[in-house]
């Protein structure tokens, strides 16, 4: 991947032909793998974006696209797991023109109009429907497309509908019609970034974060999700973002500690660490990282550690996890000069604790080591 991506920029048609002899071999090469974790298969549709995007810029001419095409096809077809399914779903875009597109239309609309059709004499699976969707698509053939899905059909293929009415400048239908496809089936997620991205292109910003931004800008950690939003939204104040997505997890607002903090909205980190349970160890870190630039906020998270800590919060907690909270936590008081009052602080905390007090007996040997 990173030598083809390397050669694009300097030979892109022979960059082109290396993502193809890549796309062909990566399943077979994998099959005997164990892909139960699905890093794999993440890894693998990562690729297929990067990589047809490399091969549709390729200023390839028409024998040779030609040729990528008909290869590309015939691994799909024998793609067994299979990890390059979603390959046709850039089928128009590796097409490259408007005419060839629509001949590969030509070449796959009747079957795929056959695997859709209510009849279930001739409904069935093709591989190639989203491949001719696509490729209708791109060839502008909108009404087409809405036509072929007056049925009962899967997102992944409702989803070209709802591209093709937004293109033809239905954009109001196109929502109402995305809106109509949720079911137990398919992802409110899909459903809320594609209704998004026609909103933000129309020039409906609030509208857009309003009924989508916060869902369709969800990723896999809390942290990510902030960033996401905010970039989409730059517009939007960060603490007003962030009480927005805190809004969205009733009962984990300390999730949001991490967010909140690389936003530079350290008070109200605090008192998010502070509404529910928090990693007793991000927030140790906390107080190490920011002891000596913001010492209030280091010592309000070391506090917040020792908390979690007695109140028997935290992943495999060890002695050494309670002695870093100790420690990090008097470092930064000591920064602050608040050595006395952070120690009457911790001692309520002890106190607090239940038996067999373990955080307690921690400090306790840590400080019958340490000078007073």
């Amino acid at each position: 991947m990173k030598e083809i991506k390397g050669v694009a920029r300097r030979d892109p048609v022979n960059a082109a032909d290396g993502a193809v002899v890549f796309l062909e071999r990566v399943s077979p090469a994998l099959e005997q793998v164990d892909s139960s974790s699905g890093a794999i298969g993440t890894a693998v549709y990562h690729a297929i974006e990067e990589l047809a995007s490399i091969i549709a810029a390729a200023p390839a001419d028409r024998a040779t696209r030609s040729k990528w095409l008909d290869r590309l096809w015939k691994a799909h077809e024998e793609d067994r797991i299979p990890y390059i399914e979603r390959l046709t779903d850039h089928w128009g875009e590796l097409c490259a023109s408007p005419e060839c597109a629509s001949e590969w239309a030509d070449r796959l609309v009747d079957t795929t109009r056959m695997a859709l059709s209510p009849d279930p004499s001739l409904h069935g699976f093709f591989h190639g429907t989203c491949a001719c969707l696509s490729a209708l698509y791109s060839a502008g053939r909108y009404e087409e497309i809405i036509d072929i899905l007056q049925v009962d059909a899967l997102w992944d293929y409702k989803v070209w509908a709802v591209k093709s009415l937004a293109a033809m400048g239905k954009k109001s239908e196109a929502i109402r019609y995305a809106e109509s496809c949720r079911n137990r089936w398919t992802s409110d997620y899909a459903v809320d970034s594609i209704c998004e991205e026609i909103l933000l292109s129309s020039g409906l910003i609030e509208e857009a974060y309003g009924r989508y931004g916060l869902s369709a800008g969800r990723r896999g950690t809390f942290l990510a999700t902030f960033r996401a939003v905010a970039k989409k939204y730059p517009h939007k104040k960060p603490a007003e973002l962030l009480a927005d997505l805190v809004e969205t997890t009733p009962g984990q607002e300390a999730k949001w500690f991490a967010a909140a903090k690389d936003a530079g909205l350290f008070d109200e980190a605090l008192a998010l660490a502070g509404r529910s349970p928090c990693d007793p160890k991000t927030l140790a870190r906390a107080a190490r990282d920011f002891a000596e630039k913001r010492p209030a906020f280091a010592v309000g998270s070391g506090i917040l550690s020792l908390h979690w800590l007695a109140s028997g919060y935290g992943y495999e907690v060890t002695s050494a996890d309670v002695a870093m909270a100790y420690e990090y936590t008097m470092s930064a008081a000591l920064a602050a000069g608040m050595e006395d009052q952070v120690r009457d602080q911790i001692s309520t905390i002890v106190a607090a604790e239940q038996p067999p007090a373990f955080v307690g007996q921690v400090i306790a040997r840590l400080e019958a080591r340490t000078p007073q």
